[in-house]
């Protein structure tokens, strides 16, 4: 929908906001992943979201501020549904196999071109941001490892799963599964093959429950 539109013009202005505001942030997202910060300009942001550039002060009132909303919109949109899914395995009727659903759903979601760009763009600006990086942890990997240790502690207590702290097992858990691929990608950046992100879910699942699994 335009923006000078009839159908735009006809929306409550809450509704009219709210849909400039996402423009901004969409295209906030798509330059500042392509050009990092510094390279992007308030009159770049205006011309791509076809808004004018005192709209977005409006709404944001300066680039800093539309660049952290920026990073934590497209965390907690990550995060919230990954969130869910880690709390709907408390019921499980299969731990081995809902984890390693869980853990091949995880690893390829953070091995999305978007979310590698994002997290190589937090940790570029972490100088300049240092709050931002404490966010996107807190909000993403550290929110998924306490859903994570929630549910295993649930586990534990219907005797599924053995662990003495289960905040410990969920760190575990989650660098068992993403670590060797993230460390690859971002360290050895775009273009390398991440080899099979099934098999490597599935081995850290193996790992995981040889610890922390019943006995046989």
């Amino acid at each position: 929908m335009s923006f000078d539109d009839e159908e735009y013009a006809a929306l409550p202005e809450d509704r009219r906001w709210a849909r400039k505001h996402r423009a901004i942030v969409d295209a906030a997202a798509t330059l500042f992943l392509e050009r990092g910060y510094l390279g992007t300009s308030m009159d770049d942001l205006a011309t791509l979201a076809r808004i004018s550039k005192q709209t977005i002060y409006k709404h944001f009132g300066d680039k800093e501020s539309l660049f952290i909303e920026m990073v934590t919109t497209i965390v907690d949109e990550i995060s919230d549904p990954v969130h869910e899914e880690v709390l709907a395995l408390q019921d499980t009727g299969d731990v081995e196999a809902d984890l390693r659903d869980l853990a091949r759903r995880q690893l390829a979601g953070v091995m999305t071109p978007r979310l590698l760009a994002l997290r190589r763009l937090v940790i570029g600006e972490a100088g300049r941001f240092p709050e931002l990086g404490r966010a996107f942890y807190e909000r993403g990997p550290g929110r998924t490892i306490a859903s994570l240790a929630a549910t295993f502690e649930r586990l534990g207590a219907r005797g599924e799963l053995i662990a003495d702290d289960y905040a410990t097992a969920a760190a575990h858990f989650n660098w068992l599964v993403m670590s060797a691929a993230i460390n690859r990608a971002m360290l050895l950046g775009p273009g390398t093959s991440w080899g099979d992100l099934d098999q490597q879910a599935d081995d850290g699942v193996r790992a995981f429950l040889a610890v922390y699994g019943l006995p046989d």
